[in-house]
């Protein structure tokens, strides 16, 4: 199950990054993305979705408060998805431990992202779940 979740949190990662660039059908592509995951994880991967999407201003808030000299924009597109997704399960989630959601996003961070990404990643979401304490 945790090989799956991860191939979820990298499937809701990939819708993020998608919509940042164009108007997509955020369910369809996450439905594609997801076909063959599963029932379970194709519905723990749509919440996080809507969950991301529902809480999208609030959670830059947080993000941008944490990484004060980068701006959301100048942010690589794979991190900032990468960190909303994982700041969403941080702060609304209850699902997963806080080192586990930590640890799935750097982890797809420095496999999708720059090669600077895991670490940017780790500051921000460990000042997020620091603060969250």
């Amino acid at each position: 199950m945790a090989r799956k979740r991860h191939l979820s949190r990298i499937a809701v990662m990939q819708v993020l990054f998608e919509r940042g660039s164009r108007v997509i059908d955020e369910e369809e592509t996450l439905r594609r993305n997801t076909a063959e995951l599963g029932e379970i994880d194709e519905k723990f991967a749509l919440s996080l979705l809507k969950g991301v999407v529902e809480k999208e201003q609030e959670l830059k808030d947080l993000v941008q408060a944490d990484a004060p000299q980068w701006s959301l924009d100048r942010m690589d597109p794979i991190s900032r998805s990468t960190l909303l997704m994982a700041a969403y399960e941080l702060v609304f989630g209850n699902d997963a431990p806080p080192a586990v959601v930590m640890n799935e996003a750097i982890e797809i961070a420095k496999e999708y992202g720059t090669a600077e990404s895991g670490k940017f990643v780790n500051g921000v979401l460990n000042a997020i779940a620091h603060r969250k304490e």
